[in-house]
């Protein structure tokens, strides 16, 4: 299982930073060198030209680092909404797994189940044999009252998005009441 985390925007916030910190150092050259042709030989075109180049890249460099912030602020609040909707998703995955019954190892094997894992993973990573794993599995299928991985995704889904209030045509979207 590899999916994308949060942590994905790391690399992309060090991208951002790094071309910041690049054109940061090109600005300060370019800065300097204006003013050392200023003192050596005066205002000229060149130098003029020079000095709106380096403007414009400061003002890169000030895009950027308010790109970066940003980035950065959306990274945190994406870790927060994530953390929140995993709590909110293991709360519910809890109370059904009260109200079905399921033993400690029907639980296990069922979060394996729900995060993608295969048969075989989940035998390996409970150490147990592939037959235990998909006689629990059929177990917690009946007790949620479901025949396949993607009707018990289903349930868990159905308790977490809400219906539309407004907006819509179609009753069907987030009824999980009448499905």
């Amino acid at each position: 299982m590899n999916r994308r985390s949060p942590g994905d925007l790391e690399p992309r916030a060090g991208a951002v930073a790094s071309v910041v910190a690049l054109q940061a150092v090109a600005v300060t050259f370019f800065m300097l060198d204006a003013a050392a042709d200023v003192a050596a030989d005066g205002l000229s075109l060149h130098v003029a030209v020079e000095a709106v180049a380096a403007l414009g890249l400061l003002a890169g460099v000030m895009l950027g680092l308010l790109q970066l912030r940003a980035l950065l602020a959306a990274g945190r609040r994406k870790t927060a909404a994530l953390a929140i909707a995993a709590g909110a998703l293991s709360e519910v995955f809890e109370a059904r797994a009260r109200e079905w019954g399921l033993t400690p190892a029907e639980a296990d094997v069922a979060i394996f189940a729900l995060k993608g894992c295969e048969v075989a993973e989940i035998a390996q990573l409970r150490e147990a044999a592939p037959g235990t794993v998909r006689a629990q599995l059929a177990r917690v299928y009946q007790k949620a009252g479901v025949n396949s991985r993607g009707a018990l995704a289903s349930l868990f889904l159905d308790e977490l998005i809400v219906a539309p209030t407004s907006g819509t045509n179609r009753p069907d979207i987030g009824l999980a009441a009448e499905s």
